[in-house]
């Protein structure tokens, strides 16, 4: 797949692994839309990028809103007329200790309207542009902790724990799953990504986590696929995972 003039998106980038995202995809000669909830923040990122000489325009996006993602579908469509890659990588995140039997269900509602109703509302908004490519590419930002597959972190492990999480993941893969079947044929190809436990946050590499590039570049494994490349599957580092 070429990526001379191709123009990625890249949802929740204001900084960790979607910012890191944007720089590895700008790095092939994307050009690529930084979209954050704070406009301010979004421009910020963008504009670190940008010095380094990279091609990197920002926008506000909550992808919770509709209004907010049909403003950016319409200027995407205005200044560019389509979109060849979009990273569904907004994502919340619930209390480690939360289990499925105490969750306050109104914060379980907010998370899932963020990783599984954000990344279903941005794609379906998205898709009329994405089909307008040459190459186009859609990757859900995954975890193995929807998964049946990750012995460390999966549904099945720590008593519960981290439930609403978990399940939002799941669903975001289930969803992978249906895209990829509608869309098979059609070019898009579809598939969802584990970054892995990555250095997020201050302390994590002493628990094992491993560096925000090395994360970042699973799923820009996944955004760079040739046309003949898998669609409908789980990945990390570009190996599939059982989900």
């Amino acid at each position: 797949m070429t990526t001379q003039s191709t123009l990625a998106l890249v949802t929740g980038a204001s900084r960790n692994i979607g910012l890191e995202v944007v720089r590895q995809l700008a790095a092939k000669g994307m050009t690529v839309i930084l979209t954050a909830r704070d406009a301010n923040q979004a421009q910020s990122a963008a504009a670190s990028l940008v010095a380094s000489g990279l091609k990197v325009v920002s926008h506000p996006l909550d992808v919770t809103d509709e209004a907010s993602v049909r403003t950016l579908v319409d200027w995407v469509e205005a200044e560019y007329g389509r979109l060849d890659v979009l990273v569904n990588n907004a994502a919340g995140f619930a209390d480690w200790m939360e289990k499925p039997s105490t969750a306050d269900l109104k914060a379980v509602q907010a998370l899932m309207e963020i990783n599984l109703y954000g990344s279903w509302r941005v794609t379906q908004a998205f898709l009329p542009l994405l089909k307008k490519s040459a190459h186009p590419r859609l990757v859900n930002v995954a975890s193995g902790a929807g998964s049946h597959g990750d012995m460390q972190f999966g549904l099945t492990t720590n008593g519960g724990s981290s439930a609403s999480y978990g399940i939002s993941k799941a669903a975001l893969n289930a969803l992978t799953v249906k895209f990829a079947a509608e869309l098979a044929g059609t070019g898009v190809l579809v598939n969802a990504v584990c970054p892995g436990l990555t250095a997020t946050a201050p302390g994590m590499e002493a628990m094992g986590a491993r560096p925000i590039p090395e994360g970042a570049a699973s799923i820009v494994w996944a955004a760079t696929l040739p046309d003949d490349g898998p669609s409908g599957g789980f990945f990390r580092d570009g190996k599939p995972l059982a989900w």
